[in-house]
């Protein structure tokens, strides 16, 4: 039994050097709980988020939702306390513990506990054990949702009974080290894919002529002459091509928000082929339903594809660069606008292919318009890049927090 002990308190991986079993304190051995109250008159109330941390509350909410009279209860947090808040969410089954990391005093609730670690324990390692579940049994046998579904309800003498596993302060230091490094790096991913979408976004608004004017306000170097008013049955053919046997397709459609044309797994064979339309490579896709939520795409350069519904019409592009075309549609000026005068009743409006070929567009020669359109697909591209790159860092990260801790 106490060999079996032993195993469950090594994690799986772990530093080259380390071969001892962790110890399992009590959290009242390494914290205290900060009960000093706001009699200094602090006015900067801190709020704590299961997705951002603790932040300031006229950042996470844009406003106080305290004011002077309200907070002479409120305990007060100095950098590096740590805060339980029992609000719980998906993401935090039993609420969030996070360390202020704003480097500068506040005040919290009374709801929330707030508590300060000893110098036993490495803080940054604590911080990132608590983004662990390990934790979690102990509070869900211990403790309950109580009265309201969205708060979880502990005592302060049980939470601090709270068992934390620790290695020895040398190798908690290296692996709070590691996930600090991994933690810097998703932030700087994160930051570029926000710098790229505000890039592109700021693109989109100065590439395209705004208002009645036929000229944008940036362009390629040598394209002087004005946009041509045209309409988009000028450049679109409508295809109603019904599917038949032996077509080796995947069915595709129409994703909403703007996510474009996505594949889907399942293959269709024999008669059931009939019942679907048949979409090309480099079709232009909207959606009739999703007409104001953005639902437009090109089909990808892959095989050639069923679709189920004529909610989502194809078209063979002819005189228009396809990105060119996508990148003005998906603009709120174009789909938002032009949204609204879609047909039916209030649940089921659609904007029909008459309707749509109807619509006015800007647009200049086609050369620039595909100038312009391989521009923003570089930059979807990188954004898109970055995006990766987060998601494998994220899944990184998720996966060591499992594998490094007890």
């Amino acid at each position: 039994m106490a060999e079996q002990h032993e195993k469950a308190l090594v994690p799986q991986i772990r530093f080259t050097g380390f071969t001892d079993p962790w110890e399992q304190r009590k959290l009242d051995e390494v914290a205290s709980k900060r009960i000093e109250k706001n009699t200094n008159g602090i006015k900067e109330t801190f709020t704590n988020s299961a997705e951002h941390g603790i932040v300031s509350q006229l950042d996470y909410f844009d406003h106080d939702i305290t004011n002077d009279a309200n907070i002479g209860n409120y305990s007060v947090v100095y950098p590096d306390d740590f805060v339980y808040n029992p609000r719980i969410s998906t993401i935090a089954p039993c609420g969030p513990i996070n360390r202020n990391k704003l480097g500068r005093n506040g005040v919290m609730s009374p709801l929330y506990t707030v508590f300060s670690v000893d110098d036993v324990i490495n803080k940054l390692y604590l911080e990132h054990y608590f983004k662990t579940n390990r934790w979690h049994q102990f509070m869900f046998l211990e403790g309950n949702s109580g009265a309201r579904s969205d708060r979880f309800s502990i005592s302060d003498s049980t939470f601090f009974e709270m068992p934390i596993q620790c290695p020895v302060l040398e190798e908690q230091e290296l692996i709070a080290s590691f996930f600090d490094r991994l933690d810097t790096l998703i932030t700087l991913h994160q930051r570029k894919y926000d710098k790229l979408c505000v890039l592109k976004k700021s693109m989109l608004d100065k590439m395209f002529p705004k208002g009645g004017s036929l000229y944008p306000e940036i362009r390629f170097a040598g394209f002087t002459d004005p946009w041509e008013q045209r309409k988009l049955g000028q450049h679109l053919k409508l295809s109603r091509e019904l599917g038949h046997t032996g077509v080796d397709a995947r069915k595709l459609t129409v994703k909403l928000w703007g996510k474009g044309v996505v594949e889907k797994t399942d293959l269709y064979g024999g008669s059931a082929q009939t019942q679907y339309y048949i979409r090309h490579a480099g079709q232009f896709m909207y959606g009739k339903l999703d007409f104001l939520h953005a639902a437009f795409g090109v089909v990808p350069d892959k095989l050639d594809c069923f679709e189920s519904t004529l909610d989502s019409p194809a078209f063979d592009i002819e005189g228009l660069d396809s990105s060119f075309l996508l990148n003005l549609v998906t603009q709120e000026d174009f789909y938002l606008k032009n949204g609204n005068i879609a047909n039916g009743s209030r649940k089921a409006k659609r904007i029909h292919e008459e309707t749509f070929l109807n619509m006015e567009i800007r647009a200049p020669e086609l050369v620039e318009q595909r100038r312009i359109g391989a521009f923003l697909d570089r930059l979807d591209s990188l954004i898109t890049l970055h995006q990766r790159k987060l998601e494998l860092l994220r899944n990184i990260k998720k996966s060591m927090l499992d594998k490094m801790f007890v």
